[in-house]
């Protein structure tokens, strides 16, 4: 025997109908309706926050906030970054294939694929960047001097290369540096070219970590 109600629980149906359809007319649950609530009372709040009371970043700030965190970050990578750092990278095997896969599609075109330029393809039209796998340089042989030119481009960008580090990123340029230091060996003498703001000068890179320069 069911127990007696004085509330009839049975959906009742609405008066209309479309296309043959009746719908029940059910009251909705209360999870949804308080939900529903919450985003209406969600947004005004965010509404007064975000375009009356200006409590809120902007999109625009927040990037800038972003990528100036990301800029502090990179300069303090690059305030670390000294000649032993980069010898040392010059000899770690993973730093250097990243290096040279950067500069076989970047840096070869104007270099050579063997970083010689026109010492060893004079031939080449195209190779109008200077050696880079002797021990004359131009603007410093420091991997630290090397590593500012490849970053900021020569002082004389119409003579000179360009700066790389907005193309490639600091990761890929320091990369590279490390490949190019990694055909090298620690304390080899450094001569300058004739037309080199340091021409009579000499000196060698600061000692970094032993051993015969990788293959």
């Amino acid at each position: 025997m069911k127990p007696s109600s004085n509330q009839d629980d049975t959906p009742k149906l609405r008066e209309h109908s479309y296309d043959g359809i009746q719908e029940y007319d059910q009251k909705l649950p209360n999870w949804w309706l308080f939900t529903f609530y919450i985003t209406i009372a969600w947004f005004v709040i965010q509404w007064l926050a975000y375009y009356q009371l200006n409590a809120m970043p902007s999109e625009m700030e927040a990037v800038d906030a972003a990528m100036g965190r990301i800029e502090a970050k990179r300069m303090k990578d690059l305030e670390m970054l000294d000649d032993s750092k980069l010898w040392s990278m010059s000899r770690d095997s993973k730093i250097i294939d990243a290096g040279k896969a950067t500069y076989m599609s970047t840096c070869a075109v104007c270099h050579g694929t063997d970083l010689g330029a026109k010492n060893t393809h004079p031939e080449l039209l195209t190779l109008i960047g200077l050696p880079l796998n002797d021990t004359e340089w131009k603007y410093g042989g420091h991997p630290t001097d090397v590593l500012k030119v490849v970053r900021k481009g020569s002082p004389d960008v119409t003579k000179g290369m360009p700066a790389w580090e907005p193309v490639l990123g600091v990761s890929r340029v320091v990369e590279v540096v490390a490949f190019i230091y990694s055909l090298h060996k620690e304390g080899e003498p450094v001569t300058f070219s004739a037309d080199s703001p340091l021409n009579g000068k000499t000196g060698a890179p600061p000692p970094g970590p032993t051993g015969a320069a990788a293959k």
